[in-house]
């Protein structure tokens, strides 16, 4: 089995802020996400770490300052809640809630296509999150199969590196591109001085699209003729499901006045519920609940091991934004509270792992 949780270098921190680091999960376009706890207590986070010499450079602590700030703005039971960050500190970090399960783009490498109901339901859940961000003045702009996480009851929207507020410019100070090409709206391709909440919906269009065949909506091949096919709204959808093609179609219309709203798209999807998981997905979040109590029950994190070799190259879909991580020197976390944390996560462990959770 792959495990789903990774060991800590041996130069990577262990506390950051106020939590101790317990794993690492993942890589992004600027730094490092770690497994992460407040000493003695039972909530667990996700905590992204900035390499030190993107923090170094002059525009870059005012911002991560804004994105603490819009982070901190997302309430929503279908986006992973803020816990804080700093700008300021020698290592700039970002806590939000910790989601225990795969990503929609791990589940669907792993297991295929998702069943026409958990589309639906799937993109209901999102379209919800993405109603109540823009309720909030903020837009998303990087909505993608990587950025939503599937856990036991329902998705959850993470990662608001590049969510800005309502009225920010699609281009960075240098005149980059942000965002992730296969996922992109035409408004993003195209540079305009704004994307909108209906540029949020068409990303939305694509990832059902993804979510519903396992291919990339607007194919493969060289990235300029992604970027063309997405400028041009020219989606392959012949082999979305009749049910949801009409649905997915509306999304994708070239013209932002013509797609459908966020919440206008809860309704077309019928409404919220919890999806009902395929058993492939039930077995994937139930790994991550299994091994986040082994690791608790084991009373550290987990053994650290020589650098790892460099991942291999992402596709369309995983693109990073920004550069990869070298963290600071290590200092040893303190253990206290072991036996109450690890009878919560082994009945988180029983929840994920059990198949009437979901129905």
């Amino acid at each position: 089995m792959t495990h789903v949780l990774g060991p800590l270098r041996e130069d990577a921190p262990r506390r950051i802020g106020p939590y101790e680091l317990l794993a690492r999960l993942g890589a992004g376009g600027m730094g490092e996400v770690f497994l992460g706890r407040l000493p003695g207590e039972g909530t667990f986070v996700a905590v992204k770490t900035v390499r030190r010499d993107v923090a170094n450079e002059p525009a870059f602590r005012d911002r991560f300052r804004r994105e603490i700030k819009v982070a901190g703005l997302v309430r929503s039971a279908w986006a992973a809640a803020p816990e804080g960050g700093d700008a300021d500190a020698e290592v700039p970090w970002l806590a939000t809630a910790y989601v225990p399960g795969p990503s929609l783009s791990q589940a669907v490498r792993r297991g295929g296509a998702l069943p026409v109901a958990t589309v639906r339901e799937l993109g209901a859940g999102i379209a919800r999150a993405l109603t109540d961000l823009h309720a909030a003045g903020v837009l998303h702009r990087d909505l993608k199969p990587g950025n939503v996480m599937l856990s036991v009851d329902g998705p959850r929207l993470i990662d608001f590196g590049i969510a800005r507020s309502n009225g920010a410019t699609t281009m960075t100070a240098t005149g980059m591109m942000v965002g992730t090409p296969a996922f992109m709206s035409p408004e993003h391709v195209a540079g305009a001085r704004h994307v909108t909440g209906a540029s949020d919906v068409f990303c939305l269009g694509s990832l059902l699209c993804y979510a519903a065949t396992g291919e990339d909506p607007f194919g493969d091949g060289p990235l300029a003729a992604v970027l063309y096919r997405v400028s041009q709204a020219e989606a392959d959808l012949s082999r979305v499901p009749e049910e949801l093609r009409e649905t997915v179609a509306a999304c994708l219309r070239l013209d932002p006045a013509e797609r459908p709203s966020p919440a206008g798209l809860v309704e077309l999807l019928g409404g919220e519920r919890r999806p009902a998981w395929p058993e492939s997905v039930r077995e994937h979040i139930g790994e991550y609940g299994r091994e986040l109590a082994q690791l608790v029950a084991s009373g550290g994190p987990l053994r650290a091991v020589p650098a790892a070799a460099p991942a291999p190259a992402p596709g369309l879909d995983q693109l990073p934004t920004m550069p990869p991580v070298a963290p600071p020197a290590p200092r040893e976390p303190p253990r206290r509270g072991r036996r109450a944390l690890t009878a919560a996560v082994v009945a988180l462990a029983v929840v994920a792992s059990g198949v009437g959770t979901y129905l």
